[in-house]
């Protein structure tokens, strides 16, 4: 499962992008269990980040297939 990184949470990682091994369905909170697991620095921004899995808004009974590509999207502001 491959995970894009953008603005800041790329500056915390260090990383453009994460590989998440998994043999199989990852429901939401089992995504950041495992994100986290390997990335703790992202711990304090889970509250402000949006999921999006295959350019579509995740929702919260989602669940994320090995083959997904998901995108973590910090808040934006614009004028």
């Amino acid at each position: 499962m491959r995970v894009l990184l953008f603005a800041h949470l790329k500056e915390l990682t260090g990383q453009e992008h994460l590989d998440i091994p998994s043999t199989g369905p990852l429901t939401v909170e089992g995504f950041w269990t495992r994100l986290l697991d390997l990335c703790p620095a992202l711990a304090s921004q889970r509250p402000h980040v949006r999921l999006a899995r295959n350019w579509q808004y995740a929702q919260p009974g989602d669940r994320f297939e090995p083959t997904d590509e998901l995108a973590l999207i910090p808040p934006v502001s614009g004028g």
